[in-house]
């Protein structure tokens, strides 16, 4: 099962001229992998850009992304990943997203598909990611 960070699932609404052909494609060869999932999280940073839920729902329908909830442990593990990013000189004052994304597919064992890789490697280094080799970001 794959985990899909918003940034990927961002490049087809915004429709980004760099990155949409590579998310379009990675997003059809995980879903041949086995089921394509989003969390609450995910769900949420997409959001900003739709005015109604029905219309995010047919961007994201159900029977494509599964909807899958944030497991207690990962919201855990998040904040624990946190106080290292605070302790390594982070600045923000509160668990970012990427914290919540990379401690569900830890805790859940599944694989990550996101063209931000750095913070994922730093922080979760036993996911499995599907990144572009050499991200500009």
């Amino acid at each position: 099962m794959t985990l899909v960070d918003s940034n990927v699932f961002l490049d087809l609404i915004t429709q980004d001229e760099q990155w949409e052909p590579w998310s379009k494609r990675m997003l059809t060869d995980v879903a041949e992998l086995g089921p394509v999932l989003i969390n609450p999280v995910v769900y949420a940073e997409i959001s900003v850009g739709f005015a109604e839920m029905g219309s995010l729902d047919r961007v994201v329908p159900e029977e494509l992304y599964v909807r899958v909830p944030l497991p207690w442990s990962a919201a855990f593990l998040a904040g624990k990943c946190f106080q290292d990013y605070r302790k390594r000189g982070g600045t923000k004052h509160a668990p970012l997203p990427d914290f919540f994304i990379g401690a569900h597919a830890a805790v859940s064992k599944l694989r990550l598909l996101t063209r931000d890789a750095r913070r994922y490697r730093t922080y979760f280094p036993t996911v499995e990611l599907i990144a572009p080799e050499n991200p500009e970001n």
